[in-house]
């Protein structure tokens, strides 16, 4: 496993770089995935389920955390292809730091590669990294106002998968209003209920995610 400490963007120009790295995935055929949300959501409970639910298709990770190796480890010991990103503080990812963990990757037949985003609500939102899709998870402890409190990233996300469902008769969270609040941010934002421990709800996501596939492979 390689692990690359990253202390600044490669560039400046990060739309610049967003786009570059955008039209170099085409090519491959390669969807990035930018997966963002706060800490503790399960960000690497569901790509590891994802990873298990779809072995017709060659997976990737970007690990992307301030210190540690541990989610790296997690994915790597499923048989995916994992790097570590040591941001050294940096709350985000940008497309230029995104391009340097795809190089290390060194992968050149990936159908999904997915960046798990530094863990907050904030930071992330306000970033390209070249990702042809934004999916963001909010999970049912966190409970259902976030999208009255962080509503960039409902804006900026094509999808938000509601995580840790099976809680819901332990929290105070509202499936339906939640929905409605981060409808009426994106009305195109898709909505995916799930439990990645149990799998269930996993199937309509990963159908999601295999249809964003083939439309990002019918634009090449």
């Amino acid at each position: 496993m390689k692990i690359i400490k990253l202390d600044a963007s490669v560039t400046a120009s990060n739309d610049q770089d967003a786009e570059a790295l955008r039209a170099r995935l085409r090519e491959c055929g390669t969807l990035l995935v930018n997966v963002m949300s706060s800490a503790g959501a399960g960000k690497t409970t569901l790509l590891s389920r994802l990873i298990c639910d779809m072995p017709e298709r060659k997976i990737a990770v970007m690990e992307a955390d301030i210190e540690s190796d541990v989610d790296a480890k997690k994915i790597e010991a499923l048989g995916a292809t994992a790097v570590q990103v040591h941001t050294s503080g940096m709350c985000h990812m940008d497309a230029g730091m995104t391009t340097a963990a795809f190089d290390a990757l060194e992968e050149n037949d990936v159908d999904f590669a997915f960046l798990e985003n530094v863990g907050n609500l904030i930071c992330p939102a306000e970033y390209d990294t070249g990702a042809g899709v934004n999916l963001m998870l909010l999970s049912v402890p966190e409970g259902d106002d976030k999208p009255l409190k962080y509503p960039l990233m409902f804006q900026k996300s094509d999808a938000l998968a509601i995580t840790k469902t099976d809680a819901l008769p332990y929290f105070t969270f509202n499936v339906e209003q939640c929905v409605a609040r981060a409808k009426k941010l994106n009305p195109d934002i898709a909505v995916f209920p799930v439990c990645a421990k149990t799998g269930d709800g996993m199937g309509p996501l990963e159908d999601w995610l295999r249809a964003r596939l083939q439309a990002w492979r019918n634009t090449i």
